[in-house]
């Protein structure tokens, strides 16, 4: 599970409701459906929730993924 930490109120309400949504191209449709300080508020959201993603992904342990790619490659 993903944290962001210092948003505001608002902002905790935005990242809510993006990710509440299953579809990209509905999170497309939500968010023009905003005001543009909220348009621009769901861009720095959506960037922070993308970078935590990364950052989590970065502390897993994929040993047993690169040794099953590792068998995948030298058939």
């Amino acid at each position: 599970m993903i944290e962001i930490t210092g948003l505001t109120n608002r902002q905790m309400i935005l990242a809510d409701i993006i990710w509440s949504i299953e579809e990209w191209d509905m999170v497309e449709v939500f968010i023009k459906s905003l005001s543009k300080r909220d348009r621009i508020d769901c861009e720095g959201i959506i960037e922070m929730m993308t970078m935590s993603m990364i950052e989590e992904l970065g502390n897993k342990d994929f040993t047993e993924a690169n040794k099953i790619i590792e068998k995948v490659k030298s058939i």
